[in-house]
């Protein structure tokens, strides 16, 4: 039940029922006053954790904004841009919310705290004191009243007339006290109602203005969101690809770690200790070593790995003669003498073992460094790009696209290794393969078929979009510009061999049609990158910076897809830089098997004659290799006459062969004729020629300059 109320009449009676029902008001601004006391502390308590939190969350924020993301490799994809921008993201977010707090607590102290404070002063103080006036006045009324009762009627009559009036002038302002008492309790009961629960409601309307900011900066952030969720799920899948290679090059490397070391610019580098003569004797000094064959010169940078620093200065010298230490001549084993052309004395030197020390001594005895060469995993010579390799795929891409475009994880789920060979094997039988071209029949999976194209190509001698393009594909994916990337990659593909190029345009036409139906087979353009990238652009050396780098190779494949009318059906609008070539191609009768020695490029040097021994050599060249060109540049310039649109005969520093000219190597002897093998690739020594097969073959790049 509610208060009851307090009339004004009932105070000049003051009964036992009036004291009652003020004693209950009285009790009841009591409890409101305690609760907004308490209420005002819980307030200021409140404020303060709000700080604390804002602080906390600001510092959490700073914390993000500062940290920067290092990823492996010398360039990032843009799912890795994303990522590594998305602490910056978070930490906005984070602060432009803490602006908002900091603003609701502000506002807070004038909208809660300072009108509590001010109701619970100003009116329940006021009703406190107007009791104490009331309290006050009812003990003064009551005493005036018992001692004017207790006079004498035998006093004289002025003196009780005196008495009378002076009771009725008590009486008469207890009543008015008690009138304003009653008024002030009312009027507090009632103003509580608005002016207590009013700063309430401004409090909480600051605090779904702040949570509301917080919905519309989600709402704003909901597209970085989306786009990062990608990003993660893209790198996800790229790590998964990405660890399973560097684990299978850590076992490989723990198995037999000589056959996969890096190729080095270096004759022989590694960890030497190095006698040096100090004061109170010798000591040996750890240093690692490096030799360059082709100067002479030993680089020795002390080092010390426990410490992880270095232990001094740089030193560098140029090697004049090595002697193998004997055993009973010093007490370290593994030892040898090295002398130096510009420095005095011999610096002795301790390799790591026995055999560490015959590969320094190999070295720098002048003999050939041990190099071993990493090799393909797959199987070479029985995969080709010839006719039966193109019914392969053709068969394969026609029975996926027939049967089962839309089955979920297509070319990612594999099938059973066992019936993917046998598989393999049919298709590539050659009296199979050469009878029809029926389908592939119902009784193959899809996933055995699909597993079994991928399988083919990893077979091929080399990957479809070859080793000496691979980091010039890799590059193209670097570059930051996307337009950039389309148009660089546009140009590699048409410097590809025709027969690669048309079977990477059949194979990105079928992904093109496969990521069409992502909705069903939830193989998306970037889906089918991972699984491709590592396919068709495998490296020629198995690295862990080569796996770094397989991301890109996704990249790669990403964009023939998505641009592969564009990529393959036009002609690229300018060649790389420095890469004004004609490619010829000339077509072999025997494409099932490997290139021969001399189907190979032929790689020609223009040097000048400096005496007689060369012009006797290049006099053998000429002789040698007079037919086979002659037949070759007739055969290109009567079957093969598309050129790259930028290389014509108005050229002032190009000119295009033509049928007129003599078909003889001494006609044509300011051309030459570069092949692609990078051990050819110097182009000043005619020395290089020697040992190489000079034939006209299947690649040869073409310049002739007048």
């Amino acid at each position: 039940m509610g208060l009851p109320a307090l009339e004004f009449s009932d105070c000049c009676l003051d009964s036992p029922q009036f004291r009652e029902r003020l004693k209950s008001h009285e009790a009841e601004l009591d409890k409101t006053n305690k609760f907004i006391k308490e209420l005002i502390k819980d307030g200021k308590s409140l404020i303060a954790a709000l700080k604390n939190l804002s602080s906390a969350k600001r510092k959490f924020a700073d914390s993000l904004n500062e940290f920067k993301f290092r990823c492996i490799g010398d360039a990032e994809t843009d799912d890795e841009i994303c990522i590594a921008k998305s602490l910056q993201e978070f930490a906005t977010v984070l602060r432009n919310l803490e602006d908002e707090r900091m603003r609701m607590i502000e506002n807070a102290g004038e909208v809660l705290i300072t009108p509590l404070e001010k109701f619970r002063k100003e009116q329940i103080g006021a009703a406190k004191d107007a009791k104490k006036k009331y309290d006050k006045e009812t003990e003064k009324y009551c005493g005036v009243l018992e001692k004017h009762l207790n006079l004498s009627s035998k006093k004289k009559e002025s003196q009780l007339q005196e008495a009378d009036s002076q009771v009725d002038l008590v009486r008469q302002h207890f009543y008015e006290v008690s009138l304003e008492y009653v008024f002030k309790v009312q009027e507090v009961q009632e103003r509580k109602m608005f002016e207590f629960v009013e700063p309430l409601l401004a409090f909480l309307q600051g605090l779904f203005t702040f949570y509301h900011h917080g919905y519309e900066l989600a709402k704003d952030f909901s597209d970085f969101k989306t786009e990062l969720t990608i990003s993660i799920q893209n790198t996800r899948n790229r790590f998964e690809g990405t660890r399973s290679e560097v684990e299978s090059l850590m076992r490989k490397m723990k198995e037999n770690p000589d056959e996969h070391r890096n190729m080095s610019p270096f004759t022989m580098e590694g960890y030497l200790y190095v006698q040096e003569k100090r004061h109170f004797g010798t000591s040996w000094v750890k240093h690692y070593c490096t030799y360059q064959r082709d100067s002479k010169r030993i680089t020795m940078v002390p080092f010390d790995q426990k410490s992880g620093g270095k232990g001094g200065e740089d030193e560098a010298v140029t090697l004049k003669s090595c002697i193998r230490r004997k055993t009973d001549s010093i007490e370290k084993r593994f030892c040898f003498d090295v002398e130096a052309v510009d420095r005095p004395g011999v610096i002795t030197m301790q390799a790591l073992s026995e055999e560490d020390r015959k590969l320094w001594m190999e070295a720098m005895d002048g003999r050939e460094p041990v190099y071993n060469s990493n090799k393909d995993n797959q199987s070479e010579g029985t995969a080709q790009l010839d006719n039966i390799g193109f019914s392969i795929i053709r068969k394969c891409i026609n029975a996926v696209e027939t049967r089962g475009i839309n089955e979920q994880g297509l070319y990612r789920i594999v099938g059973v290794n066992s019936r993917v060979q046998k598989l393999l094997s049919i298709l590539m039988d050659p009296k199979t393969a050469s009878e029809t071209e029926t389908d592939i029949c119902a009784e193959w999976e899809i996933k055995t078929i699909t597993s079994a194209l991928k399988t083919y190509l990893r077979m091929l001698p080399g990957p479809l979009m070859m080793y000496q393009f691979q980091r010039s594909f890799i590059k193209a994916a670097k570059l930051e510009n996307q337009e950039s990337r389309i148009s660089e990659i546009h140009n590699l593909v048409h410097r590809l061999p025709e027969k690669n190029r048309q079977m990477l345009q059949m194979l990105t036409n079928h992904l093109a049609n496969v990521a069409n139906n992502h909705k069903q087979n939830l193989m998306t353009v970037a889906n089918l990158g991972v699984v491709f990238g590592p396919t068709l652009l495998r490296p020629q050396e198995e690295t862990v910076a080569a796996i770094m780098d397989i991301k890109f190779q996704n990249i790669v494949v990403e964009i023939l897809i998505e641009n592969h009318e564009k990529i393959f059906n036009t002609v690229p609008e300018t060649l790389p830089p420095n890469s004004q070539l004609l490619l010829i191609s000339h077509k072999k009768n025997t494409d099932s098997k490997p290139p021969s020695c001399s189907e190979r490029p032929l790689t020609l040097f223009h040097t000048a004659q400096a005496n007689e021994n060369q012009e006797t050599r290049n006099s053998i060249i000429n002789s040698s290799l007079e037919s086979v060109i002659s037949s070759n540049v007739n055969s290109f310039l009567h079957s093969n006459s598309t050129l790259r649109p930028n290389l014509n005969s108005s050229d002032p520093d190009l000119e295009v062969i033509k049928p007129s000219r003599p078909n003889s190597l001494s006609s044509i002897s300011g051309a030459w004729l570069v092949g692609r093998n990078p051990e050819w690739e110097d182009r000043t020594n005619p020395r290089k020629l020697r040992g190489v097969p000079i034939t006209l073959g299947t690649e040869a790049t073409l310049l002739s300059f007048t």
